[in-house]
């Protein structure tokens, strides 16, 4: 649709439209979804974009999202602190917390490293890992990262800066099909994966 009734209209469209998923019809149909509610309903949605935006924090340990400076999981006194296991986005901690088979921290790369997409070591929240280890009082680390060429290189990658600690290096088995992403995996799957996980090789 190439002419709107109300600017307004449109340059709502155009802004849903830059959600990921959603085309320009999608985008129409949301928009004129949220002119039939309550103005109520549509500022209590407005806010909780805002709020979400400019007030959730990121763990300074994990690194994982938080209303706090130090998310739930990590100042949890009932959480294994000598275990951590290493995913790549907020989406996996969610996953693994869904299986109920994990007990111990976190930490967040925020990526994978990919030479195509540009994304380097540095780019990743590797060194605050390192520094983790460094302080002392971990005793295993568990990479669950997606078993494809740029989850295997990252693995790699962080085995080889870790290799001087006296630290035990485990992944989780390969319940996950080579090439899946993580996200995609139904919780069975990545529980038993977790609970079965191996001694990860450099």
């Amino acid at each position: 649709m190439d002419s709107y009734p109300s600017f307004l209209l449109e340059n709502a469209v155009n802004q849903l439209s830059k959600l990921p998923g959603v085309g320009k019809k999608s985008a129409l149909r949301l928009a004129l979804h949220l002119l039939k509610q309550d103005k109520e309903q549509v500022n209590d949605f407005a806010q909780s974009i805002l709020l979400l935006k400019n007030e959730v924090k990121y763990c300074k340990v994990c690194k994982n999202i938080s209303d706090s400076d130090v998310c739930q999981i990590c100042s949890n006194p009932s959480r294994d602190a000598s275990t951590i296991c290493v995913v790549e986005t907020i989406k996996e901690v969610m996953l693994v917390e869904e299986t109920q088979q994990y007990k111990g921290l976190y930490h967040v790369l925020g990526g994978v490293i990919s030479p195509m997409d540009g994304v380097k070591p540095s780019d990743l929240e590797i060194e605050s890992l390192v520094k983790r280890v460094a302080e002392g009082g971990i005793k295993e680390i568990i990479f669950a990262l997606s078993p494809t060429m740029e989850g295997d290189t990252t693995s790699y990658y962080i085995a080889r800066k870790l290799k001087d600690y006296d630290v035990k290096i485990t992944t989780i088995a390969r319940g996950i099909a080579v090439g899946d992403e993580l996200q995609y995996s139904d919780s069975l799957t990545l529980g038993r994966s977790i609970l079965d996980r191996q001694v990860y090789h450099v």
